[in-house]
């Protein structure tokens, strides 16, 4: 007998997705709280989000699923139909498939065949089997260790592959494969920052139009005429969230930054309108081909600002260097030393460190100035050329 799933109220959905919004607690530990998968708990808030304006016109919503209630209604007479008559071949089928010897059956076996388990092809084809086939289960605890250790590597040695990362890992006695190594970089989004083409890490939506990198030999001269931003993982006490943040490349300010216990459009976009809010707009705004860059929402901010969209060439981390090399300094500068057991002290202690960056911290090249220092300087140097 197959187990049901966990029903759920709209009623405890909403509380939930509203927890999570707070951002007081990570991810994973709203998930262990109520004891619903990750998976689930981004689903429950991309609907939420993406039913919000609803509340504010009950009539068009009511109208509206008039209007689809009617339409599934006849999708689901269609599907009657159909399997009804799928059903009836099928059968004939099943009948077929059964005349055929034991032996031949067998042989009809595909090991690696999605959407169709090796167990479900065996009761399929009537065919006894002896041993059971089940998806293995990593212990949290164990895969944050080892998610800790990959970030830490990683910030060390940005230029280590998947590959040297996991030889690494292997030599200070930790026991984890190669493929598993590739895998977690990923889920952490490390991309390899080495000039030549490397492992591709970013998640990409092939159907989002892709925009053509417009760095590439000219001269970063002045405040405001790039900009770039990223996401990356930070850790705390209890698992990992993410940290999005906005850089002027001529200055190396960090002009805004959100920190956010899911990655999803949101957490981009709402950087984006805090910096332009702030700070005005730049020329050039330069991401990675990641899905949530390449997404209506945060491609139409720029659009409608009229800011040329840069794109990292595919596979290039060095494309976007001026915020890899921001991420390694505040890792090892204020992260790696801290060990922040929540989100709040997180937060304070980033805040901190990102005022810290801009106002006090020297740069080497910038001549030992500091990046808001620079940053003011450029923008009223321009204000005088353009008076």
């Amino acid at each position: 007998m197959s187990k049901q799933g966990k029903k759920y109220s709209p009623d405890f959905k909403a509380k939930v997705v509203l927890e999570l919004l707070e951002g007081d607690l990570t991810l994973n530990q709203v998930s262990s709280k109520y004891g619903i998968t990750p998976k689930s708990l981004k689903e429950w808030k991309s609907t939420f989000l993406s039913n919000a304006s609803l509340a504010f016109n009950l009539d068009r919503a009511v109208s509206g699923y008039k209007d689809e209630l009617a339409a599934k209604d006849r999708e689901v007479n269609e599907l009657h139909r159909q399997l009804g008559k799928r059903t009836a071949e099928l059968e004939w089928a099943a009948k077929k498939l059964l005349s055929l010897g034991y032996e031949k059956r067998k042989s009809l076996i595909e090991s690696k065949l999605k959407g169709i388990s090796v167990v479900r092809q065996c009761k399929l084809l009537a065919i006894n089997r002896s041993t059971r086939y089940y998806e293995s289960v990593v212990d949290a605890g164990a895969k944050l260790t080892l998610l800790q250790a990959i970030d830490e590597t990683y910030t060390e040695m940005p230029f280590y592959g998947y590959r040297k990362i996991h030889q690494s890992l292997l030599s200070v006695g930790y026991q984890i494969g190669v493929n598993r190594v590739r895998d977690y970089m990923r889920e952490l989004g490390l991309k390899t920052i080495y000039p030549t083409k490397s492992i591709q890490t970013t998640i990409a939506n092939a159907a989002h139009h892709k925009y053509p990198y417009l760095l590439r030999d000219i001269d970063i001269n002045r405040a405001n005429q790039v900009w770039s931003t990223d996401i990356t993982y930070l850790r705390i006490n209890g698992g990992f969230v993410y940290l999005a943040a906005i850089i002027d490349w001529h200055s190396k300010a960090i002009l805004a930054h959100k920190i956010s216990n899911t990655m999803d459009g949101s957490l981009v976009t709402a950087v984006l309108k805090d910096a332009l809010s702030t700070h005005g707009t730049p020329e050039i705004f330069n991401t990675d081909q990641g899905s949530q860059y390449t997404s209506y929402d945060h491609t139409q901010i720029l659009i409608e600002h009229g800011i040329q969209i840069s794109m990292d060439g595919k596979g290039r981390a060095t494309d976007n260097i001026a915020i890899e090399r921001f991420w390694r300094s505040a890792k090892y500068e204020n992260v790696y030393l801290n060990e922040y057991s929540t989100i709040t002290e997180l937060k304070a202690g980033i805040l901190n460190y990102i005022e810290f960056y801009n106002y006090k911290r020297f740069h080497q090249t910038l001549n030992y100035q500091k990046p808001m220092e620079v940053y003011h300087q450029s923008i009223a140097e321009q204000f005088k050329v353009a008076a």
